[in-house]
């Protein structure tokens, strides 16, 4: 039977799990062991931080939406069933973004929900 070298084969397999690891802190950037086991808590986390990602920019969102409403002498509950009783079809993203950067054109759509 033929001899079967498999160097190669596990560095580069242990090499792949250091490049992932790189700008991890501590050992485990770089010992083996610890950054395999750190890889296989970041790629959880990673997960559920794109889902956190969703949840935190939505909660921002409302927070300028609400503040910018409340210049006008109303709050963001009232404004949010203005629309949906006007159906005015603009996410919270779009309002948010308009109440920064357009607030001319915010506040007519404070007045056309009035």
């Amino acid at each position: 039977m033929t001899r079967v070298k498999r160097g190669v084969i596990a560095h580069k397999k242990r090499e792949q799990i250091l490049k992932k690891t790189k700008g991890f802190r501590w050992g485990r950037k770089s010992k083996e062991r610890a950054a395999k086991e750190a890889l296989l808590h970041s790629l959880s986390r990673k997960f559920k931080g794109r889902k956190e990602k969703k949840r935190v920019a939505r909660a921002r969102w409302q927070v300028q939406i609400n503040a910018a409403v409340r210049q006008e002498g109303m709050n963001y509950n009232t404004f949010i069933h203005a629309l949906k009783r006007k159906n005015v079809a603009l996410d919270r993203k779009i309002l948010a973004d308009l109440a920064e950067h357009e607030p001319e054109t915010f506040r007519k759509i404070i007045e056309f929900v009035k």
